[in-house]
């Protein structure tokens, strides 16, 4: 026999998992202001491994529109321009010897509407997972009643996923409504 209370905390927990991935993806996605986070996926050379590039450089955002780079060891400055440059970032970085700028350009309309699609479908992916683990645990619960589970308790217990599936997409819907009022904000 399962037990039910497990079984519904392992859903959430999924359904959890599926908001996080879009709120680490939402950050990723450069909506005209700096943002550290557009920098995660930078690998740098250093010392013969590939490390992130916030354990070689102090990353931060002097203003909107502006992210600068400060290594900690200034002779690192051409492989952070490379590591940079070699990322899907897209942005050329300027260097005057002690710190790299990374100027963030304002993005057109048409580039605003593409950005909105591309979150849609990292939100479309949450949600479609969120589902999924609807759909896995009341599997599991209808299974349970032929192992002796009793019907009120696996009714009981589909309303209370209900609940916490609706709890999730509502919370992926707000996380896509700020994330395209934030893009297409002039």
């Amino acid at each position: 026999m399962i037990d039910v209370k497990e079984t519904l905390n392992g859903a959430e927990e999924r359904m959890e998992m599926a908001a996080m991935y879009l709120e680490e993806q939402l950050a990723r996605i450069r909506a005209g202001r700096a943002n550290v986070a557009i920098l995660d996926g930078v690998r740098v050379s250093s010392w013969g491994s590939m490390v992130p590039l916030n354990q070689v450089a102090n990353v931060t955002v002097p203003d909107p529109r502006t992210i600068a780079i400060r290594p900690f060891d200034k002779k690192q400055i051409r492989d952070i321009e490379k590591a940079i440059m070699d990322s899907d970032v897209g942005i050329t970085p300027e260097n005057n010897g002690e710190i790299i700028r990374l100027g963030i350009p304002q993005p057109t309309e048409e580039r605003r509407k593409e950005l909105v699609k591309q979150c849609n479908k990292i939100g479309e992916r949450s949600k479609v997972e969120i589902r999924n683990a609807r759909q896995d645990t009341k599997d599991k619960l209808k299974k349970a009643i032929k192992d002796g589970l009793s019907e009120d308790l696996e009714k009981d217990a589909e309303g209370e996923l209900q609940k916490v599936h609706d709890k999730f997409v509502k919370k992926v819907d707000d996380l896509l409504t700020a994330k395209q009022k934030e893009i297409m904000t002039v």
